[in-house]
């Protein structure tokens, strides 16, 4: 039993390419130059991300004035579709059709 356990024991089960017991895939030269580029793209954009474009002098409230003139466009969009005011004399208006007990 353990000498047929050795002698077989080099075979995948089941599906060679799927599972937890599953064949190792080669590494080729692609894999490697896509890993390769992949690293590169990676250290250029930590270099362009390490050095900021404002100093935090000039980045302190530099967008101040767009961000009000902003908040004014949206209330001024909000306002515009509020409906008119209303007095409680038009919500009543209905009730005053006769006065006959007034006069």
């Amino acid at each position: 039993m353990f000498l047929t356990l050795m002698l077989l024991r080099n075979s995948i089960p089941g599906k060679q390419w799927i599972g937890k017991h599953r064949r190792p895939r080669a590494v080729t030269w692609q894999m490697t130059r896509n890993t390769v580029k992949h690293l590169e793209r990676e250290r250029e954009n930590e270099y362009w991300i390490s050095r900021p474009y404002m100093t935090p002098e000039q980045e302190y409230c530099h967008a101040v004035e767009r961000r009000a003139q902003n908040w004014t466009k949206i209330k001024e969009a909000k306002f515009c579709n509020f409906p008119q005011h209303k007095r409680i004399a038009d919500h009543l208006s209905h009730l005053n059709i006769t006065k006959t007990w007034s006069s």
